[in-house]
């Protein structure tokens, strides 16, 4: 029974999930003629396993979250959201934001139809601060790292959703809603107008991977600038210089790791090997989730792009908002993790 414990644990922490591609990676990295021994050897060898990892990772996560995306029409969320206990909302809102992408052409919509149908501003900005700042890849790559575990995946979508529901109610309690820009943006979305089961379901299946599959070629280079970078990261950065900058010996580590994050333009995916490689080089768990909600959350693009829909002002308030939120995850979650 103990042995079976131990490997279901070694399973839920990707050790023997994943080992197979460490196994891959490093005999392509010999085949190359490569040390193994060498910098250049372990970035290569880490770039070749991650490559495969992340890729993966966000093919299948991509897959099965469309099949969910493509049943959210805004009829059926404006009738789901109208007209419901507030708290409700949020928690609805929030989900929403979980499974929508954050990207121009779905989220800031998407957003301004809520407002236009009446929906309460507070549950659209639940839905608009869960959508960049929760993200399923993150919290499954989280859940198989070694360093993080099932922990700090629960701690981050458990601390993201209380940051969007928090964020929401506020929103209400003080009234934000004048801050709103209102614009004629529109946004079409996939419906499957089949109506046999056999043939909604193939519809589906084939939506999905379509979907998944643009996504990630569309990503692509991003995800393997990330890569890059991490490897270089991995391979040729000591760990020294990660523990004293962003190490837990340094008090302010999470607000550096705040604030490295606002130049920086990426979504989950492209930052995830560069997150990977920090809990690697010892970065506390705490710390490198508030990289990178500050990265997928409160960047600069993403602020510009946000201007569409809401006023500096109230931009201003979600930063500062999300900021503070974001470095009072940070310190909890590496008091709780050490």
């Amino acid at each position: 029974m103990i042995a079976l414990l131990a490997t279901i644990n070694k399973l839920m922490r990707g050790d023997i999930m994943f080992e197979f591609l460490k196994i891959f990676a490093d005999f392509l990295t010999a085949k190359m003629g490569l040390d193994l021994s060498t910098r250049l050897g372990t970035s290569v060898s880490f770039f070749i396993e991650d490559s495969i990892k992340i890729f993966l990772l966000i093919y299948v996560m991509l897959f099965v979250v469309s099949l969910f995306r493509a049943q959210l029409a805004p009829e059926k969320i404006k009738s789901y959201l109208s007209g419901r206990n507030s708290w409700f909302g949020y928690i609805l809102a929030v989900i929403l934001g979980v499974v929508t992408p954050f990207c121009s052409c779905s989220s800031i919509p998407m957003f301004i139809a809520f407002v236009a149908a009446g929906i309460p501003f507070g549950m659209t900005m639940a839905f608009l601060i869960s959508s960049p700042l929760i993200s399923e890849v993150a919290a499954v790559l989280l859940l198989i790292t070694p360093q993080a575990g099932w922990q700090a995946a629960l701690v981050y979508v458990l601390a993201g959703a209380l940051i969007a529901v928090l964020g929401g109610y506020l929103c209400d309690k003080f009234k934000l809603e004048k801050y709103i820009i209102h614009n004629d943006n529109s946004c079409s979305c996939c419906h499957c107008h089949n109506h046999g089961i056999k043939e909604k379901v193939k519809s589906l299946i084939h939506y999905a991977n379509d979907y998944a599959f643009n996504t990630v070629k569309e990503i692509a280079p991003y995800v393997l600038i990330g890569l890059i970078v991490g490897a270089l990261m991995h391979g040729y950065i000591p760990q020294e210089f990660f523990v004293k900058f962003l190490g837990a010996e340094n008090p302010f580590a999470v607000v550096v790791a705040a604030f490295a994050g606002i130049p920086i333009y990426a979504n989950h995916n492209s930052v995830l090997p560069i997150v990977q490689v920090l809990l690697m080089k010892g970065v506390p768990v705490g710390t490198t989730v508030v990289m990178l909600m500050s990265i997928t959350a409160i960047s600069l693009p993403e602020l510009i792009m946000l201007h569409k829909a809401l006023s500096w002002k109230i931009l201003a308030m979600f930063v500062c908002y999300l900021f503070i939120s974001f470095m009072l995850v940070g310190y909890l979650m590496n008091a709780i993790m050490l």
